[in-house]
């Protein structure tokens, strides 16, 4: 049997997916706004041990936004799975077999997300 992995983050509130990508001369790039937050959160986990996830995984998400307006999950999401991806936390995101996300209580000024990972223990042989 494997053994259980699991991550607990607390991350910046992300951007929204609307802003994160831009179209520049037929190539789709990462916005000033989207680097700036992979760049935050690379800073953020910056000489910690974190596991590396190489298998199916579960994510658990609750978001604080940082005030009362309406917004769609889904689309601030998109960033946190990229930046993780991209700094190595797992292999790809379609490990992702698993997704729970929750809004909770605005956290200002700034709001935040917590994020817990695990991996899916599965029997071998």
């Amino acid at each position: 049997m494997e053994t259980l992995k699991e991550l607990e983050l607390v991350l910046p509130w992300p951007p929204s997916a609307n802003r994160i990508y831009r179209n520049v001369r037929g190539r789709t790039l990462l916005s000033r706004v989207g680097r700036t937050y992979r760049q935050k959160v690379i800073a953020l986990l910056k000489g910690r041990d974190l596991p590396r996830f190489n298998e199916a995984i579960e994510v658990h998400a609750e978001f604080f936004p940082p005030d009362a307006r309406r917004r769609d999950l889904d689309n601030y999401l998109k960033i946190m799975i990229d930046t993780l991806q991209h700094v190595g936390v797992f292999q790809d995101d379609s490990l992702i077999g698993h997704l729970d996300i929750f809004k909770k209580e605005p956290r200002r000024p700034d709001g935040r997300v917590v994020l817990r990972i695990r991996n899916v223990c599965t029997e071998s042989g």
